[in-house]
């Protein structure tokens, strides 16, 4: 028999009544929210508005996390319910599931995403089954928090883009957020969801980057891409940082070229409905992607894209990705990532196909 959340003394403990506000800074009022502000920010606001969320991982409490995402929320809601846990990335896995199933929302921490190889077990053959296994009789509402991509200067296991793999596995939703205000909003509907959601949070735009967020409750769908831009010429589709290396690309090219961007925020289940709208209109498209070339979701929009627009396409569907070998160190790190230069390439050579 599955025990009830108030079974575990967390629903009736009075750390779950927040004793002090987390108001915005001047600067945020003034100058916006940074994507690890909008994220602290749902957190916050969940973890108030609901006794069964808990957070757990590697030093999310006391230090509030490697890069601070989780900074003064154990101070709030105590350590019951933002919880330190040991090194041990299948053990935090395997206690958030089993949170999970007995009527809690945890979220659990992986401090990187090369720190998800241990987990992986406890995540694909066990979370995203469970609905499956039991018929419906029991679901994983588990949201895995997750810094993930290149570009910050990490050592190695601390810089990859393994997002391919676990849209592989059926029964976990893969989301992928670019900007604060949609992290924030993306992030409260993982939460919500009945079902295991991994939320790979993109490091090079944690500070780098602000805009003003909604401070209220909202929510974004999962499953639903944003046009950043509207255009006639090419449909570019990407995600997660590369957003920002698109929009850079788009500022150095002719005029007379008229770019429609997509950011797929999420990419399992991915947004066909407009992917396919886009690029019957635009008759082009190129795809940019962090990630290896083989294999990854780059591979697999090209084919949705001939399965639904072969009719439509005046030019072959071309992929800026990066590159099939491990991630390098500082020094060629960038050279490794997909940049404006590249991008401006390949939507130049698709344009003059």
């Amino acid at each position: 028999m599955i025990n009830k959340p108030d079974s575990f003394g967390i629903a009736k403990s009075k750390s779950t009544q927040p004793e002090l506000p987390m108001p915005r800074t001047p600067m945020m009022i003034e100058k916006g929210l940074t994507l690890v502000d909008a994220i602290n920010e749902a957190l916050y606001q969940e973890l108030e508005r609901d006794p069964r969320v808990v957070l757990l991982g590697e030093d999310v409490g006391l230090n509030g996390g490697v890069f601070r995402v989780t900074d003064g929320l154990q101070k709030v809601f105590g350590p019951d319910r933002v919880a330190d846990t040991p090194l041990a990335e299948s053990g935090i896995m395997g206690t958030a599931i089993g949170l999970a199933m007995a009527g809690m929302r945890p979220i659990p921490e992986i401090q990187f995403e090369g720190f998800l190889g241990p987990a992986y077990d406890q995540l694909c053959n066990h979370a995203a089954r469970y609905r499956t296994r039991t018929r419906g009789a029991i679901t994983i509402p588990l949201t895995v928090r997750v810094p993930w991509g290149g570009g910050i200067h990490a050592p190695e296991l601390h810089s990859d883009s393994p997002e391919a793999i676990y849209a592989h596995t059926p029964g976990l939703k893969v989301v992928c957020p670019s900007t604060p205000s949609d992290a924030k909003g993306l992030l409260l509907s993982a939460i919500r969801d009945p079902d295991p959601v991994v939320f790979f949070e993109p490091k090079r735009v944690y500070r780098s980057y602000r805009e003003q967020v909604p401070e209220g409750d909202y929510t974004i769908p999962i499953g639903q891409a944003k046009v950043v831009q509207e255009g006639s010429d090419i449909t570019v589709i990407t995600w997660g940082a590369n957003v920002f290396q698109c929009l850079e690309a788009l500022d150095k090219l002719p005029d007379d070229v008229s770019v429609e961007l997509i950011d797929l925020r999420t990419i399992s289940p991915v947004d066909t409905d407009t992917i396919v709208q886009s690029v019957q209109k635009t008759g082009r498209c190129v795809v940019v992607q962090e990630a290896p070339k083989t294999c990854g979701m780059a591979s697999e929009l090209t084919t949705l894209i001939q399965e639904h627009c072969f009719l439509y396409l005046k030019a072959p569907v071309q992929r800026v990705t990066g590159f099939d070998t491990i991630m390098p160190y500082y020094k060629l790190e960038l050279d490794y990532l997909p940049d404006a230069k590249r991008i401006v390439e390949t939507i130049g050579l698709t344009m003059a196909y």
